[in-house]
C-alpha cells in the first residue's frame, strides 16, 4: 500500500463534508482519525447538531454493521453486551450478542446510564472483547465506540469516571453550521432517509490495511516523541491541574498524530501534526483543581501549547 493511496479517505471526508454532513468536516476528520488510530470518539454537544447523523453516514459509507445503544437509568450491562437464553429445545444455554458486538456503536446519552452499566463498556474498548458469564467474546474489526452527551444537562446524568474518559482516544463537538449554511439545512430537511442509502466507499479490510499501513510505516522521531513528552509532562507540573495526562494519553496522541500525518500525505509525523489533534485527545483527560473547575479544559490546554515551544521539523 502506497502513501498517495489514502485518496480513499480524503473521499470519503469530502463526500461526507459535502452531501450529508455539511458544515461538520471537523468533526467528521476527528471520527475517521478516531477509527484509523484505533480509539473511540466522545462527542460532547447539545441535541439536535447531527451526532447520531455522524455516526450513521461514517458507518454506510464505510461498510461497517451499525449498532445503537440509547442510555437510560435502567440500562443493564447485559442490554450492551449480551446474555445467555435458555433454549428448550436443545436443553441449553446460547449466549445472544448485544449491539456491543458491531463494528460502529453508538452509545447515545452515555452519561443517563449508571456507573455499573458504563463500566460494562470498558473492557470493549480497551481490550476489543466482552466476558460474559466467565466467557470471553471478541469483538469484530475494526471496531469503534461513538458516544455522545450533552454537556449542558446535568440533572438524571451520571458523570463519567477518569477511568472511562481516558479509554477516549478523542472528544468533541459539533456546534452550529454558519448561518448561510443552516438556512440551507432547514430549507432542504433532514438528511436521515439519504443516510440509509449511502454507498460504501470502503471495505473493512481496507480499513484494517490502513490501520497496518500508519501503524507501522508512519514514523514518529526522537524530536516528536520528546514534544509529545514534553507536553503531558507540562500538564502534570500545571498550577491549575491536579492530574494531568497519562502514559496512555501520550500513547493515544502518538498515534492520533501519526493519523493525521497520514491524511496530510506524509509517511512522518511533523509537530505540527501533533498540535492540530492535542486538544481533542488530550484535554478531556486532565483533573483540574477544584479551585480551577470552572474554566474550560480545553482552554487549559490551549494555553499549555501556547507556552511550549515547537522544536523544529
Amino acid at each position: 500500500m502506497e502513501l498517495h493511496q489514502r485518496k480513499e479517505v480524503l473521499d470519503v471526508i469530502e463526500i461526507l463534508s459535502s452531501q450529508y454532513l455539511q458544515g461538520k468536516v471537523r468533526a467528521i476528520r476527528l471520527a475517521i482519525i478516531s477509527l484509523l488510530a484505533g480509539g473511540h470518539l466522545l462527542l460532547e454537544d447539545i441535541p439536535g447538531l447531527g451526532k447520531t447523523s455522524l455516526a450513521l453516514a461514517l458507518a454506510g459509507i464505510l461498510g461497517l454493521d451499525f449498532g445503537r445503544i440509547q442510555c437510560t437509568s435502567d440500562l443493564l450491562p447485559s442490554d450492551i453486551t449480551g446474555l445467555s437464553i435458555f433454549d428448550r429445545q436443545k436443553n441449553q444455554f446460547h449466549f445472544v450478542k448485544g449491539p456491543i458486538f458491531n463494528n460502529l456503536v453508538l452509545v447515545d446519552e452515555v452519561n443517563r446510564a449508571m456507573p455499573k452499566t458504563q463500566s460494562a463498556m470498558l473492557e470493549a474498548m480497551e481490550e476489543r472483547r466482552v466476558t460474559v458469564e466467565g466467557v470471553t467474546y471478541e469483538l469484530p474489526e475494526p471496531f469503534l465506540v461513538i458516544a455522545t452527551q450533552n454537556p449542558a444537562e446535568q440533572v438524571g446524568t451520571f458523570p463519567l469516571p477518569e477511568s472511562q474518559l481516558d479509554r477516549f482516544l478523542m472528544t468533541t463537538g459539533i456546534g452550529y453550521p454558519p448561518a448561510d449554511l443552516e438556512k440551507k439545512i432547514i430549507q432542504r430537511g433532514s438528511v436521515r432517509e439519504e443516510l440509509e442509502t449511502i454507498q460504501p466507499q470502503l471495505s473493512r479490510d481496507r480499513i484494517l490495511e490502513i490501520r497496518r499501513f500508519i501503524r507501522d510505516k508512519i514514523q514518529l522521531g526522537d524530536k516528536v516523541t520528546d514534544y509529545i513528552y514534553a507536553l503531558i509532562e507540562k500538564s502534570r507540573e500545571h498550577d491549575w491541574i491536579f492530574s494531568g495526562v497519562s502514559t496512555r494519553g501520550g500513547l493515544s496522541l502518538a498515534a492520533a498524530a501519526r493519523a493525521e500525518a497520514y491524511l496530510e500525505g506524509r509517511d512522518y509525523v511533523v509537530p505540527e501534526d501533533v498540535q492540530r489533534i492535542a486538544i481533542p485527545v488530550a484535554s478531556h483527560r486532565l483533573i483540574l483543581r477544584s479551585e480551577q473547575e470552572s474554566l474550560r479544559k480545553e482552554e487549559v490546554f490551549r494555553s499549555l501549547l501556547a507556552d511550549l515551544p515547537v522544536p523544529m521539523s
